[in-house]
C-alpha cells in the first residue's frame, strides 16, 4: 500500500509539472525570440564598435610613419 501511494504521489507531481511546463509554453516563446533580438542587437553593435576599433588603429599605423 505504501509503494501504491507512493507512485500515485509521483504520478501526481509528474502531471502537475507538466501542466505547469504547457501554460509556460508561449511564456518561454516570447523570451527566446526577446533573447533573440537582444543578441542580434549585441551582436551589431559590438561589430560596429570592432569596425571603429579597426579603423582608427589602422589611421594611427597609417599616419604616424
Amino acid at each position: 500500500m505504501k509503494a501504491f501511494a507512493i507512485g500515485l504521489i509521483f504520478l501526481i507531481a509528474v502531471g502537475i509539472l507538466s501542466g505547469i511546463g504547457i501554460l509556460l509554453f508561449p511564456l518561454v516563446i516570447v523570451l527566446s525570440i526577446f533573447l533573440q533580438i537582444i543578441l542580434a542587437l549585441f551582436f551589431v553593435i559590438f561589430s560596429i564598435w570592432l569596425l571603429g576599433k579597426l579603423i582608427i588603429f589602422s589611421w594611427e599605423k597609417v599616419f604616424k610613419v
